[in-house]
This record gives structure tokens, sequence and C-alpha cells, in this order.
């Protein structure tokens, strides 16, 4: 998962920053509530961690932000000094998910990102998901169509899971390079250009099968689907948060 954190103390920046990765996902910290959101405006994120005091706004004035721009309905989480029951309520009402006290316990850190990933992207953390004829078996990492088994490399079979699970969406470029190619997005991007267009092949992502994948100049990719039908993933038990994380133009 793709996480951003906003924590204007460096030493708590740091330590949750080597605390996500040591996770298995991508963090990118700030300092500051105007870079979260300048960052916002053209990136995506899986969740987003949030102190209450900044420098420039408040944590509460970054939620409001978010859920009346970003379409999305990402998870926020605060981690903050606050312990008023006031203070709860007021967050809850501004748009976060969740909320939990400094001194930051890990064991309930670690239950909290459980929970709220699990329940925001329940077809990223299933066993199975299905879109139409596609079936995608996480555990076997394999891909079948119309129950035909698809050869795809490890890459290419976690770029299509990725789309398919977030089905409509348009995913900026960095996101999917980081998802899929984790600290190596920087060296990827045509490498991302040419599994993509791999993937329009081997899937058949045509029109007339009933998805379309676009390309929007400098942005990213959008996977949709054209039948109105919408991912079903059989959930599991647990969410393994150390799972790997990489003009319109329409095929």
């Amino acid at each position: 998962m793709r996480i951003a954190v906003l924590e204007d103390d460096e030493s708590q920046r740091d330590w949750m920053n080597s605390f996500l990765i040591a996770l298995g996902h991508v963090c990118h910290s700030f300092s500051t509530a105007e870079a979260l959101l300048r960052e916002l405006r053209r990136e995506n994120f899986d969740l987003l961690i949030l102190d209450w005091n900044l420098p420039d706004m408040s944590g509460l004035e970054v939620t409001r932000w978010a859920r009346a721009n970003i379409k999305a309905r990402v998870p926020v989480l605060f981690v903050t000094c606050h312990v008023d029951e006031a203070d709860l309520v007021e967050a809850l009402k501004a748009g976060a998910d969740d909320y939990m006290c400094k001194p930051v316990r890990v064991p309930e850190l670690l239950a909290r990102l459980h929970a709220l990933l699990r329940r925001a992207y329940p077809d990223q953390t299933g066993e199975v998901l299905v879109s139409g004829d596609y079936v995608f078996d996480q555990k076997a990492k394999t891909l079948t169509i119309k129950g035909e088994l698809i050869e795809l490399k490890h890459r290419e079979y976690e770029l299509a899971y990725l789309l398919f699970s977030r089905l409509g969406e348009l995913l900026s470029r960095k996101y999917l390079q980081e998802s899929v190619w984790g600290g190596q997005a920087d060296a990827v991007s045509r490498t991302l250009d040419t599994h993509i267009s791999r993937l329009r092949v081997k899937l058949d992502l045509r029109p007339e099968n009933g998805f379309r994948l676009s390309s929007v100049y400098s942005l990213g990719y959008r996977l949709e689907s054209l039948r109105n039908r919408v991912p079903t993933a059989l959930p599991v038990p647990e969410l393994a948060l150390n799972s790997e994380e990489g003009a319109v133009d329409v095929a």
C-alpha cells in the first residue's frame, strides 16, 4: 500500500516512515499540510496518517479538504496528542476513520492499520478477485479469463491485479510504479508503459470485450468496465501487511 504520513516532529516522522516500510508499504512523509495537499492534488495514496497540530493548518482541515476533493474515500488515521473525547468526536465528524493517541504503541498501530486497510480495500485483501470473466487468485498469483489460464510475469500480474482492484479510478503513474516496482519507481517510467501495452494484448482489454484501458497524458492510467460490473472478492480472515506493493489515448 502507498501511505502518506503528515507529521511535523522529525523523529516521529522518521520512525513512522521506517515502521511502515518495514511492513512492506511505500511511505511518503510530509512535515507541512501544504506539501501534502499539493501532492494529493496529483497523486494517489491508499491511507493518510495525520497529526493534529501542524505549523500551517490542522489535520482536521486536511481531512475536510480530502473529503471534499478526493473522489475515492481514502482512509484517514489520526495519530495525535489530543486525548479529549470532544476531539475524537470532532475528528470523526471531519471525516477521519480512526484515531489513536501518542505515544504510539506498536501492537495498537498494527491492529488499527490492519483493520482500516481491510475495510477500505476488501478487493485487495481477499484471496480471489472476480470481475466479469477475469478471475485473479492472489494466493496462486494466477489469472484466468473464461477459465483459461493467462501466462503473466510477476510484475504483469501485480499491475493487472492493481488495475482491476481499483476499477474506474485514475491511478497516477507514480502510484502504479511504486505499488508494483517499489523503490525502483524512478527508473521504470518506460517499463510501466511497456507493461501496460502487454496487458492490453494479453488480457484483450478492448471495449468490445467490456473493458477500456485509457492513458491520461502526464497523469496515469484508468481501467474502466463498460458492462457495469463491480469486482467482487472473497474475504480472508487476515490482511498480509508485508505484501509487495511500482491528450487522452484510448485503446
